[in-house]
């Protein structure tokens, strides 16, 4: 019976119905421990069913969390006999990731995109993750991903979280909530009507009803462990406990009043977490226990026995694990693991038989450190992290436990996890050999940095690299430049600043007599920052040239440890306005991250790419980009929102995500982040004329060694100075800015320099510098800054009275910038035309107008002879999506064929 949920069952119908209609729907039904969940979700499947869904089930379990995609397989189980139709990439990821092959670590963005198409070939479909909070890391990751990718598939995804979560959520985050509240006096009264059927005085049902606090599980069980003489004088003493925990107490008390042999069978129960019936006799009989014990759980309605072993609620599973013995909990993973298949399922095994040891027990210690390397072959490093935890503490010998511990410190680093200072501080208690020794101190200035993204971190993976330097040479130059990269991005110029770094890092070992494009970049970056940015360029272009060169060489880019180094390599690129190395080290790192699978890397090269089409004027791809970015949620991607937001000239959109971002970077003491968000509030202040805001956006900007080294804050400085009156604040930038660009000698850097000198300068040579600016820009792929040098150099000439001369640069500027979608320095040139007398043209209508950022990049990318496989591979998203989208292109630009599409020019 659903009682009091009209409000939240409509909104579910209203996804189910949409989802009937070709549409997707995802929700993360969210609240406390028996507030109506699996009620209300259990309406939505009946429901579902009714209107003609296939219904999917799968549920975390909490002692199944440290598995990596058992989750996952749960829920795909059904469909893995379509996967022969997947490409082969994505068939080796889901085979890998389900332990049914043998590979590499499986990409999770193939696996998602495996999972997606799975999922999209019967449509209508309702997904249903019960217990998500109790997911494994790489199963939650996964479906959240997919979650952020379904369109047209006629998927209905529906998460269960209990608040607050036993684990970290994260992964869910901003995905459509539907939380959910205790029920109204009246709705309890009546729901509680149905649990007691003896009749209640006014008093003790408005007692009742307020001790449950709105909670319907609490309405239907407390009063069942209650005695009856409580019904007629009152009901239990008022506590603090909450209502949860006094759920789980009553289920408790009511497992304890079981025979000894039913209460054992619940706790092996509640450590097994498949529900397989079969191993959990076999299990019950290596302790002695007979089917019979099963009986009086069952009439006593904390769970079922079918071909499934299910318990009344995920918090009877808890209750009874929690409330049982050390003693028996051992006993029963000791039976689980003696009845598991050590070649069927050799980790589960391994994890049983772990929880089994009193004390240490180097063969479990070691059965589980196979286990770990199996996890992390198939991607899952929470599980191989988990596994190497306990096999440390299970590690008699106190050097092997102090290596388990470090590799385990290493796993819980990569998996995001917060425990990995703690296992570090078990690895140091040693003993280690001299190169552990430095791994330790490596791992843990690696935590210090990306904890606090400031502080102590340079130095302390300076000190890493100087131990480093006898020891391994090659790591120790890779973390010298770790320190140069982190003294960059801090933006810290007191003594862990990026000059003294630099200082340290000129004692760097000599690299291999063939010196890799990491060692060429270490060296192009120790020179800039130690004897200047003209004695640098030369270097910095030779590593830059051997990143671009060496694509298939084994040694260089393609290699992980080098491959990451790709994201330093675009921001060095653009630090010597090499506007063609940023576009081709940005895809090349796209494409390498997607090929091998590098979850963390492949966002960060996303948000590269999207920087450098907005400044090309390609808003739309930027958009998709960032988009796919945003879908993955393994870093920060309000950055490319916000450069995206800014120099569309969406103030609301701009101001919105910068005080989130200033907000994040208080809370980890990052400053960068604040300098790129006053960067991107110089670009839209300037676009909209409001001059002075600029300035002092763009000065702040301008404090930032990564905004200076990427030259992006000079030339919002020099204009918003020059704007405002102040030119003598643009001095420093346009005399560093000058320097850079005769040394870079780029079209890019010469046009920037040019303009911002003509903005400075009066008569003749101002004209000169501007005409001098137009030329060199047109020769490069910056289109905004080409864009906007037309603007200024109009709004010059209209100051000069030279109208006719203005209303050509002004309306050339207009015509781009509203073709990029530029929308604030757009409106800037329709204002100074209209001041020149001329009415600005509307912007002629083009047939790829009526079409979406996402359906314009599809557009695009099949226009190339693309299959619909391939474009959703390129974009993460099905290719049933992808048809749906192109019907809808087709309908817009009026063809009916993708040749059609081809002829096309679209912008």
């Amino acid at each position: 019976m659903l009682v009091g949920r009209r409000a939240e069952q409509a909104a579910l119908e209203q996804l189910l119905a949409r989802a009937q209609g070709g549409d997707s729907g995802v929700v993360v039904v969210r609240g406390e421990a028996g507030i109506g969940k699996s009620a209300l979700v259990q309406h939505m499947r009946e429901t579902a069913v009714a209107m003609g869904f296939a219904v999917q089930d799968a549920a975390g379990v909490e002692a199944e969390a440290e598995f990596a995609f058992a989750g996952l397989h749960q829920l795909c189980a059904p469909f893995l006999a379509r996967a022969v139709e997947l490409p082969e990439p994505q068939q080796a990821a889901l085979g890998v990731a389900f332990g049914l092959r043998e590979g590499a670590a499986p990409d999770r963005f193939l696996v998602g995109l495996a999972v997606l198409s799975l999922l999209a070939e019967d449509g209508p479909l309702l997904c249903v993750v019960d217990d998500a909070q109790w997911l494994d890391q790489a199963s939650a990751h996964v479906l959240a991903f997919v979650a952020r990718r379904v369109g047209a598939e006629r998927v209905v995804m529906v998460f269960v979280l209990r608040d607050p979560g036993a684990t970290d959520v994260e992964a869910f985050s901003g995905l459509p909530e539907l939380r959910l509240a205790g029920l109204g006096a009246s709705d309890a009264q009546t729901l509680l009507a149905t649990a007691v059927r003896a009749p209640l005085d006014d008093v003790v049902r408005d007692r009742i009803v307020a001790e449950a606090r709105g909670n319907p599980l609490a309405l239907l069980e407390l009063p069942r462990g209650a005695p009856a003489v409580q019904f007629a004088g009152g009901f239990e003493l008022p506590d603090v406990v909450s209502v949860p925990r006094r759920i789980e107490n009553g289920f408790q008390r009511r497992a304890n009043s079981l025979p000894a042999d039913a209460r054992m069978l619940l706790v092996v129960a509640a450590a097994e977490p498949t529900g397989d019936a079969a191993l959990l006799w076999r299990a019950a009989a290596e302790l002695g226990i007979a089917r019979e014990a099963a009986a009086p759980a069952e009439a006593a309605g904390l769970l079922e026995f079918d071909f499934r072993v299910r318990f009344r609620h995920p918090l009877v599973r808890s209750a009874v694990y929690r409330a049982a013995t050390p003693t028996d909990r051992r006993r029963a993973h000791g039976a689980l693991a003696a009845v598991t298949d050590q070649q069927v399922d050799p980790d589960r095994r391994a994890w049983h038989r772990a929880q089994a040891v009193v004390g240490t027990d180097e063969d479990a210690a070691a059965e589980l450190e196979r286990s770990a390397g199996r996890a992390r072959a198939r991607g899952g490093l929470a599980a191989a992290a988990a596994f190497l935890k306990r096999a440390a503490e299970l590690t008699p010998r106190p050097d092997v436990r102090a290596e388990r511990a470090l590799e385990a410190a290493h796993a819980k680093h990569e998996a995001g996890a917060p425990e990995a200072l703690e296992l570090l501080t078990v690895a140091a208690a040693g003993p280690l050999d001299a190169v552990a020794q430095a791994r330790l101190q490596l791992l843990n200035a690696r935590i210090a940095f990306h904890g606090a993204r400031g502080g102590e971190g340079p130095r302390m993976l300076l000190d890493a690299a100087k131990t480093l330097a006898p020891l391994d040479p090659a790591l120790s130059r890779e973390t010298y430049l770790d320190a140069l990269d982190a003294a960059i991005v801090t933006g810290d110029r007191g003594p862990g600043g990026v000059r003294a770094v630099a200082d340290a890092a000129r004692a760097a070992p000599a690299p291999p007599e063939s010196p890799r494009p990491v060692d060429l970049l270490l060296d192009g970056l120790v020179t800039t920052f130690t004897q200047g940015y003209a004695a640098g360029v030369p270097g910095l272009r030779r590593a830059l040239d051997a990143f671009n060169r060496h694509e298939r060489d084994d040694h260089a880019v393609n290699d992980g440890d080098d491959r990451r180094w790709l994201w330093l390599a675009g921001r060095t690129a653009m630090s010597v306005f090499d506007d063609q190395m940023v576009h081709a080290l940005a895809a090349r790192h796209v494409r390498l991250a997607r090929e091998a699978g590098a979850l963390a890397t492949l966002p960060a090269a996303l948000l590269v790419q999207s920087v450098m089409l907005v400044l090309s004027g390609d808003f739309s791809r930027a958009a998709e980009q960032t988009a796919i970015a945003a879908a993955t949620r393994t870093v920060p991607v309000l950055h490319g929102q916000l450069i995206l937001a800014a120099w569309r000239g969406r103030s609301d959109e701009t101001t919105e995500v910068h005080a989130t971002m200033v907000r994040d970077a208080v809370g980890r003491g990052g400053r960068t982040e604040d300098f790129l968000a006053q960067y991107a509030m110089a670009v839209l202040h300037n676009g909209l004329g409001d001059y002075p805001a600029a300035l002092a956006a763009a000065t702040r900007a301008f404090e930032s060694d990564e905004l200076t080294h990427s030259n992006l804050a000079h030339s919002e400085l020099i204009e918003a100075a020059c704007r405002s009156g102040r030119p003598e604040h643009a001095t420093a930038a346009l005399d560093q800015l000058s320097s850079r660009a005769l040394a870079s000698g780029t079209p890019w850097g010469l046009g920037l320099a040019a303009r911002s000198r003509a903005l400075v300068s009066t008569g003749p040579a101002a004209e000169e510098y501007y005409r001098e600016a137009i030329e060199q820009l047109r020769n490069c792929r910056v289109a905004t800054q080409l864009a906007r040098t037309h603007l200024v150099y109009g709004e010059w000439l209209r100051r000069q009275g030279r109208r006719q001369g203005a209303r050509q640069q002004l309306r050339t500027a207009h015509q781009m910038l509203s073709d990029m979608g530029a929308e604030a320095f757009a409106a800037r040139a329709a204002r100074e035309l209209r001041a020149t007398g001329e009415h600005p043209r509307s912007r002629s209508a083009q047939p790829s107008d009526a079409l979406t950022a996402q359906e314009l990049t599809i557009a695009r990318l099949v226009a190339t002879g693309a299959t619909s496989r391939e474009v959703g591979a390129q974009l993460f998203l099905s290719p049933r999506t992808i048809e749906a989208h192109l019907r809808s292109i087709f309908r817009k630009l009026s063809i009916t064929s993708r040749r059609q599409l081809r002829d096309l020019r679209l912008p």
